[in-house]
């Protein structure tokens, strides 16, 4: 039997705390997003503007993704970089004592893709409407696929919403955005992020040739001293993924490379669809109950 970590009435303040932080930066950082816009400005702005409101810190990089980037795209060291005719997907996320809100919605700057935006917005209603003590994931998956379908697109079956814990951004159970068979079963308590990726491609990413974003997911000794201060600094971070950009000293990219290769450091590719669709995003992190969910990110 699955063991649920206890749900505090102050963790589960942390967790709103965070949501009502995440969902002012979310709409302040929305009217930002504009053609010719900078995206390092934006992404700065997420981050500064996430600490200025109270919370400890970014819960994972501002992502910005266009188009066929699905996730994991977030600006380089003094990225100059604007914002054209995109699709861009803002996935943002906020911690109060590690304890983590997780939300994304997708911005059309094309107007040639409401639809696309409406079917991922659609199929994360359907998801929390399914939510409530005892359901299982593959239920949730279900009602993703269908709203997602009926819209006249697919879900990105090899993305998946995931649990939170804290100072863990991705944790169990896995919340698929398709029918699957089994499925692990919620629970009263449990904090999950659900993230429907709507597309009008293959319905499947890969990774991509880009790679800012990491996350330390283990501790050992290094030999190299420019890598064992790289390690040093990023103790703050805890396990929360953290940007290049984040970053200074010398040998930046080797020291990197070598916590990579020696598994101290995951890297997270951006993730692009396979045939090229457009992709939009819709997300928020929910606690479940006994009837339904508490979603704290409004």
């Amino acid at each position: 039997m699955k063991e649920v970590p206890l749900m505090t009435d102050e963790i589960l303040e942390k967790y709103f705390k965070a949501g009502r932080i995440l969902s002012q930066v979310r709409s302040e950082a929305k009217d930002r997003i504009k053609v010719g816009t900078s995206m390092l400005e934006v992404a700065d702005f997420v981050e500064k503007r996430t600490v200025e409101l109270g919370a400890d810190g970014s819960a994972f990089p501002c992502n910005l993704s266009r188009n066929d980037e699905a996730a994991h795209a977030t600006p380089l060291p003094g990225d100059e970089t604007v914002f054209g005719a995109d699709v861009v997907k803002l996935d943002l996320g906020v911690h109060v004592d590690g304890y983590i809100a997780d939300s994304a919605i997708t911005v059309d700057l094309t107007g040639g893709y409401g639809d696309l935006v409406k079917a991922s917005e659609a199929a994360l209603h359907a998801a929390i409407d399914t939510v409530k003590n005892g359901v299982t994931t593959s239920e949730i998956g279900a009602a993703i696929e269908d709203a997602i379908t009926s819209h006249g697109f697919k879900p990105i079956g090899n993305l998946t919403g995931h649990g939170l814990a804290q100072y863990i951004p991705h944790a169990s159970p896995s919340v698929p955005n398709r029918r699957i068979g089994g499925g692990s079963l919620l629970h009263t308590g449990d904090a999950i992020a659900i993230e429907p990726f709507a597309t009008d491609g293959a319905g499947k990413v890969t990774d991509g040739s880009l790679t800012e974003i990491f996350q330390v997911i283990r501790s050992k000794p290094v030999r190299l001293p420019a890598a064992r201060q790289l390690l040093k600094d990023l103790e703050p971070y805890r396990t929360l993924p953290f940007a290049r950009r984040w970053l200074q000293g010398d040998k930046l990219d080797y020291s990197l490379l070598q916590l990579e290769k020696a598994g101290i450091v995951h890297s997270f590719p951006v993730l692009k669809e396979v045939a090229g669709g457009m992709v939009s995003q819709t997300e928020h992190t929910l606690i479940v109950t006994d009837d339904g969910c508490h979603v704290t990110t409004k």
